[in-house]
C-alpha cells in the first residue's frame, strides 16, 4: 500500500494553526470533511478522540497518529498536519509532536486501517525523511515528499 494512493494533495495542513492537542484532532477532521471524504464530521471526531482517550497516539519521536473506525468514511482516508510549533500529545516519550497523520476508515475495513499505520511507521524511521517532512512548510512540499519516498 501507497499512501499517495490514500493521500490527497488537499488534504494536508503545513503549517497546522492549533497549538493542542484536541484542536489539531480537530483541524484535521474538518480537512477531510471539507473535502467531502466524511459524511459525518461529528461521528469521525468522536471516534478518533474515543481512540485518543482510550492511550495516546503519540507514538514518540516526534510523530502522532490519531485515528478511528466509524461509519463517516466510506473507506479509509487521511490528512497530515505539520506544527512548527510542537504540539503537546501525551506521546509515550513525553515529548511534543511536530508530524501529526490521522486516519479514519470504516469500522468493517481493518486491513487497510493496519497495513497505512504500518507503512507510515516504516517511512517515519527513515530519519532523514522525517526531519524533511518536520521543516516542510507548505501541503505541496509535504505530499512532494511522500511521493518522492515511495517512489524510490
Amino acid at each position: 500500500m501507497l499512501l499517495t494512493q490514500i493521500l490527497q494533495p488537499g488534504c494536508i495542513k503545513a503549517p497546522l494553526k492549533s497549538k493542542n492537542k484536541e484542536e489539531v484532532i480537530e483541524e484535521l477532521i474538518n480537512i477531510l470533511a471539507d473535502h467531502g471524504l466524511l459524511s459525518d464530521r461529528a461521528q469521525a471526531l468522536e471516534a478518533v478522540m474515543a481512540r485518543e482517550n482510550t492511550r495516546s497516539t503519540g507514538i514518540g519521536s516526534g510523530i502522532a497518529i490519531p485515528h478511528g473506525k466509524c461509519p463517516a468514511a466510506k473507506e479509509l482516508v487521511m490528512s497530515i498536519g505539520i506544527a512548527n510549533d510542537p504540539v503537546e500529545f501525551d506521546s509515550i516519550d513525553r515529548k511534543p509532536v511536530n508530524i501529526v497523520i490521522l486516519l479514519v476508515s470504516p469500522p468493517d475495513q481493518t486491513g487497510p486501517h493496519i497495513q497505512a499505520l504500518a507503512r507510515i511507521s516504516r517511512l517515519m524511521l527513515d530519519a532523514q525523511f522525517k526531519s524533511q517532512l518536520e521543516k516542510a512548510t507548505s501541503p505541496e512540499q509535504v505530499y512532494s515528499l511522500i511521493s518522492s519516498k515511495e517512489s524510490e
